[in-house]
């Protein structure tokens, strides 16, 4: 029997104008499915023009300045709909959706939808299983006393992960697929009998120790940044945007 890491999988990736979901826009995404390790990827991309300032620092980032999006991109409402119906066609054809750094992607998705579409993932999601592979959680349990940052540029490199054209959302969905493909081979012993389903419940929980940690480090250090210990998507604030 073909292990899931072998098997289907799908990948979703978005860039946005900054870092904070709640207030932050997605400019670019991409959903990326692959029936099998070595197949031919299906690959899906949208273009967004964010209706608000997109700062340099984020253009820096990936490359996709206002005036090309304003030239180039749709509308928010439509392309989030087709994100999230597209996310959930994967759910339910079983096909787990590896996302990098989760709690990121899904919850600016989420606060878009909301915003845009008067609804949420969730809703979205219903009657589908949102079945999660995050590589960043996966690595962070699996490989714990490893020294050195986790960035998706850094999984690639240890994992021999091919990363052509980073901060491109099919670019980063593709290798972080790759990355997971990777990280079932190399911990086949600790995952080959483990189900999609029961590693997504496994790094809610891994997430949540792995954020309780951080807190603790941050805190010694006496920085005063509150780290998030839900996965794969956090709670909405009263205050979203």
């Amino acid at each position: 029997m073909t292990c899931w890491y072998e098997g289907p999988l799908a990948a979703f990736d978005t860039e946005t104008t900054g870092v904070d979901v709640e207030t932050d826009r997605i400019v670019s995404a991409a959903v990326v499915v692959q029936q099998g390790a070595g197949t031919r990827p299906r690959i899906t991309r949208w273009l967004v023009n964010p209706g608000i300032p997109v700062p340099g620092e984020a253009v820096a980032v990936h490359g996709l300045t206002e005036d090309h999006l304003q030239r180039n991109g749709r509308w928010p409402a439509p392309v989030m709909e087709e994100i999230a119906r597209d996310l959930a066609e994967q759910g339910a054809a079983g096909r787990p959706i590896v996302v990098m750094n989760a709690p990121f992607d899904l919850t600016i998705l989420d606060r878009e939808l909301r915003r845009h579409r008067a609804s949420s993932l969730s809703r979205y999601m219903e009657g589908s299983s949102l079945c999660v592979i995050d590589p960043r959680v996966l690595d962070k349990h699996l490989d714990r006393y490893r020294k050195g940052r986790r960035t998706l540029a850094d999984l690639c490199a240890h994992y021999e992960v091919e990363l052509a054209e980073a901060h491109d959302a099919a670019a980063d969905a593709q290798a972080a697929l790759d990355v997971v493909r990777a990280v079932g081979r190399r911990f086949a012993a600790r995952l080959e009998r483990v189900s999609p389903a029961e590693l997504h419940t496994l790094q809610a929980v891994w997430h949540a120790s792995q954020a309780r940690g951080l807190q603790a480090w941050f805190a010694k250090s006496g920085a005063p940044e509150a780290v998030d210990p839900a996965w794969p998507l956090r709670p909405e604030l009263p205050a979203a945007a």
